[in-house]
């Protein structure tokens, strides 16, 4: 099917605001109040390196993503990009493997809370509640994380930046993996690309805006975690909130209540982008048909969220946060090493359907990070968390076989 065809009926409507504050809603949600204690646990004082370290990485993929979606802007994101670059099976594949990692990093149950608003404040008031909810998602996230940088920069002691030994190989595996989910999410908001305005506008600025903001977020909120916890940090369940306990009650009830709304921000935007690549699967027959079923009077995809929200909360309820994490992040580095990889064959090609594209002169170094650090990541876990993920590729270049080939030859048969 057709890029055109794959987008027919969605309204393209969001701009560079409200895609950036997508990217950074779905971003920085549960990891950042979670992930510092684990890297600590694994890393101790190193933590903020592999924050930064993964960081260049992301940012890499960021520009690459930027690259792809300013020319091939359709809904499911980096699948479309591979797919246009690689040919259907492959795009198949990363698609399967992009709606399963953000499942597994979803794990569960929430709702759509702008379309909910939206369609609960009626037609006229629609567009003016959804952009307030995305406003006060992306306030609430920063507003917490201020405070948290303000206060806590009181409270560092340089003590708790002593180490005595190096960490090991396993430590750092782990490490870099959590690292790395916590950045993941940019390619749920560009799932959503079939809906952006002027995205070859739209899409790099926005990714522009959030990539940086959330390298730097990150890498001060860990050092000041550090700083303030010490050693207790890696034993911490909820290290930013215990960082602010160590300076007033009212500012650890307040992190805890800013922790659960960006939470909300964060799995709210997750149902709004992810379920589009299954949408975009049933468009094209690869899936149940009733996948790609959009509503007549909102024209969002409900079939497909009411799917995806159902099996993120059977996976929330028979799963942990860090068994979903790392298994969310590795399939997650398999579409952003294929998606860098794309941008780079679509920019030789000269292939661009939504105007002038981006064409940074960075995108063959940005492309070559991007491949090598996910390829790295994905060494550095488990044997058994490996031979997983190429049993989901299998599984996903079976099915697409299956679809295509099997039924198709089965129903002219009939």
């Amino acid at each position: 099917m057709g890029h055109s065809q794959r987008d027919a009926g969605l309204l393209r409507a969001v701009g560079p605001a409200g895609l950036a504050a997508s990217i950074v809603c779905q971003t920085v949600g549960a990891a950042i109040f979670v992930v510092p204690a684990v890297l600590a646990a694994n890393v101790g004082v190193y933590a903020p390196l592999a924050f930064l370290g993964c960081g260049v990485a992301i940012a890499a993929v960021a520009l690459c993503f930027a690259e792809g979606g300013s020319r091939i802007p359709t809904s499911g994101g980096p699948y479309g990009y591979i797919e246009a670059a690689f040919g259907p099976l492959a795009g198949y594949s990363a698609g399967t493997l992009l709606w399963v990692g953000n499942v597994l990093a979803c794990g569960g149950v929430a709702a759509a809370l702008g379309d909910v608003v939206a369609n609960l404040s009626g037609p006229s008031w629609s567009a003016a509640a959804r952009a307030a909810v995305i406003i006060g998602a992306v306030g609430t996230i920063a507003a917490v994380n201020i405070v948290f940088v303000i206060a806590g920069n009181t409270a560092i002691h340089a003590g708790n930046f002593s180490n005595t030994a190096l960490p090991g190989t396993e430590g750092v595996g782990r490490a870099v993996i959590l690292a790395l989910f916590a950045y993941t999410g940019l390619e749920v908001s560009l799932s959503a690309s079939g809906e952006v305005a002027a995205p070859n506008r739209t899409i790099p600025r926005a990714l522009g805006v959030a990539i940086p903001s959330i390298i730097a977020l990150y890498v001060v909120i860990q050092v000041i975690a550090q700083g303030v916890l010490g050693e207790a940090l890696g034993r911490s369940s909820a290290p930013l909130a215990d960082a602010m306990a160590r300076i007033s009650p009212g500012l650890r009830t307040l992190m805890l209540a800013g922790g659960a709304l960006s939470m909300l921000g964060m799995l709210s935007s997750d149902l709004m982008g992810s379920p589009r690549q299954l949408f975009a699967f049933g468009r094209e027959g690869l899936l149940p048909r009733a996948l790609g079923r959009i509503h007549g009077r909102s024209h969002a995809p409900y079939v497909a969220i009411a799917f995806y929200a159902a099996l993120a909360a059977g996976l929330a309820l028979t799963g942990t946060f860090a068994e979903l994490a790392v298994l969310a992040t590795l399939t997650s580095a398999a579409v952003y090493a294929g998606g860098s990889a794309a941008a780079w064959v679509l920019a030789r090609r000269g292939i661009a359907l939504a105007g002038v594209p981006l064409a940074s002169p960075l995108l063959p170094a940005a492309a070559t990070v991007g491949i090598t650090g996910m390829t790295l990541l994905i060494a550095l876990a488990s044997r058994h968390e490996i031979l997983g993920l190429a049993a989901l590729m299998t599984a996903s270049a079976l099915v697409y076989l299956i679809q295509t080939r099997v039924v198709p030859a089965r129903e002219s048969a009939s």
